[in-house]
């Protein structure tokens, strides 16, 4: 099984998702080339369609609230919570 990675493009900000045995990745929206050493990331999920709904949920959460980005609380409450469906999921 692929562990996907959530990350966000250091030129547009989009958040998007890579695989993990890349070493970078094009963003689709700006074509910046996109570093995986030296990007953050946000999240490794086993799926690209929980990457997909989580990049979704992220991008409307910082829209609703007004801000650019997520604080470090905020991106280890995501992960806690993500481990936690996990467990719960077997």
């Amino acid at each position: 099984m692929s562990t996907y990675r959530v990350i966000r493009c250091p030129g547009c900000h989009q958040f998007t998702y890579t695989d993990q045995y890349g070493k970078w990745k094009l963003c689709p929206v700006c074509g910046e080339v996109i570093s995986l050493e030296r990007v953050p990331i946000y999240l490794e999920v086993d799926d690209f369609s929980q990457a997909e709904v989580l990049i979704k949920e992220v991008e409307r959460y910082l829209y609703r609230s007004g801000r650019l980005d997520l604080t470090p609380a905020e991106v280890n409450l995501i992960r806690e919570k993500y481990l936690a469906w996990l467990h719960a999921a077997v």
